[in-house]
């Protein structure tokens, strides 16, 4: 049996951004299969509560799945049983049956009590998703207060900006680092709705109709126990609001999950891409923090490749891609799936794991970033101050006319580009503009320093949205 359970662990060897992140013991098969044991003695202490079950057939069943009454071997049972229900609940509640049983005989015939599988699956599943997301919150809180460390102190850092892969106007490090500490306090806006309007329990019945829980709850009214069994079923299993409708066919919870995970991966994948392309040789702006063996190449020796921004970005490209599988489930069938809700259960899964490993990974990527000023400064001078020909356009358009001054720094940057040399040279050069200029100001209109607009500004409000936010670890 040790065979057995070996020869199936998923350790993350083909998804390393997850690999050994609190996420993985927060998603795996026996995390799972704990959310459901938790979600059938949290119904069945609800339904006690409302005096539907024995307080002491509850305390049995709390046990049962509270002690370490069920081992890998009994795991993969389970596994192995639900090639024949198509879900892993029917044996799990035949297997917790027989260890309530063991404890306290009378209390058997209460486990499951008029419930059904996607109940208890579906209530496991956000029971799972809230723990997962509770551990990407606080990663993002950690990549968020290390990213405004970054914009405070590059805030008047100046680089060169790019579009289209080539250099365009100057801007700063601190509005660059800005924009991904922007990104993720979208991110951790968009989860803390989530988790604060509560991922819910799931309480239908075999069809939606609760029949089950109603029929033995005879002779309560009926809406009132509808509403105080899921209010006290959600108490018990710490999860929030309830839907309006039971959610069986109805997959706006798993929906909701998939959209935040791709936003979260996405915007943690803006940074990644960000430092891939400035952590390139020629470009050296930026560095990852360094680490043993970290980056290493098994060909060359002089590598030191930066692979926590490629794991993450590995995530973003994966996660949008599978929440629009799970997001399919919106169109279901009928009361209860064939095939829709049992595809669900792994892309749900490795949206939060790769969710979780990316948030993690960018903590460690974000705290330890290395900024090299003095190379922002030197790829600004690639150009011989090309990239602030807009400035002189600008004020040389009411001068000469706009199309006249256009003109005359398109060719200039052409020159300066063709021949190496300055453009504030050439412009010196070029006949006549002395009229309409005082060439003496030409260093500083050439200074691409001096050309950033309101980049300071602007770093200067995400970083009042940062302090105005929840505390962030």
């Amino acid at each position: 049996m040790v065979e057995e359970v070996s020869a199936s662990l998923d350790v993350g060897l083909l998804s390393p951004v997850r690999a050994g992140c609190p996420v993985e013991e927060a998603v795996c098969d026996r995390a799972w299969l704990q959310a459901m044991l938790e979600a059938e003695a949290g119904l069945a202490r609800a339904q006690a509560r409302l005096g539907t079950v024995p307080a002491t057939a509850a305390r049995a069943i709390t046990e049962a799945v509270r002690g370490s009454h069920f081992s890998d071997a009994d795991l993969v049972a389970v596994a192995r049983a639900a090639r024949e229900t198509a879900n892993p609940v029917v044996a799990l509640v035949k297997s917790l049956t027989s260890v309530v049983a063991a404890i306290e005989p009378t209390a058997a015939d209460y486990v499951h009590r008029g419930s059904t599988s996607q109940d208890i699956f579906d209530t496991g599943a956000m029971i799972v998703a809230d723990r997962s997301l509770r551990t990407v919150r606080a990663d993002l809180g950690r990549t968020a207060t290390a990213l405004a460390a970054l914009v405070e102190r590059h805030r008047d850092t100046p680089m060169a900006g790019r579009t289209l892969a080539l250099h365009a106007v100057p801007t700063t490090f601190g509005l660059k680092a800005g924009g991904w500490l922007d990104l993720v306090l979208d991110a951790v806006e968009r989860l803390d709705g989530l988790l604060t309007e509560g991922l819910p329990v799931s309480l239908g019945g075999a069809a939606g109709t609760l029949a089950g829980y109603l029929e033995y709850a005879r002779p309560l009214d009926d809406g009132a126990y509808v509403e105080q069994l899921a209010r006290a079923f959600a108490e018990e299993v710490e999860l929030g609001h309830r839907p309006t409708l039971p959610w069986h066919a109805l997959r706006t919870p798993v929906a909701d999950i998939a959209a935040v995970t791709a936003f979260v991966t996405g915007a943690l994948g803006k940074l990644a891409v960000d430092v891939l392309v400035l952590a390139r040789t020629e470009i050296a702006e930026v560095a990852e923090p360094t680490a043993a063996g970290r980056g290493a190449s098994s060909a060359m020796p002089h590598k030191r490749n930066p692979v926590l921004a490629t794991m993450i970005r590995s995530a973003a490209l994966q996660v949008p891609v599978l929440a629009a599988g799970l997001t399919q489930g919106l169109a279901t069938e009928d009361e209860r799936s064939a095939g829709m809700w049992h595809a669900e259960w792994q892309m749900l899964r490795e949206c939060l794991r790769l969710c979780g490993g990316a948030a993690h990974t960018a903590v460690e990527l974000a705290e330890g970033l290395q900024a090299r000023p003095e190379r922002m400064l030197a790829n600004l001078e690639l150009t011989g101050n090309q990239l602030v020909s807009e400035r002189l356009t600008a004020v040389l358009a009411p001068r000469l006319g706009k199309a006249v001054a256009r003109e005359l720094l398109t060719r200039a940057s052409a020159a300066s580009a063709d021949t190496g040399r300055p453009l504030g040279d050439l412009l010196a050069e070029t006949t006549g503009l002395e009229d309409h200029l005082d060439l003496s100001e030409l260093p500083m209109l050439l200074d691409p320093a001096r050309y950033t607009g309101a980049a300071g500004a602007l770093a200067d409000r995400v970083l009042d949205r940062y302090a105005k936010g929840t505390p962030w670890t």
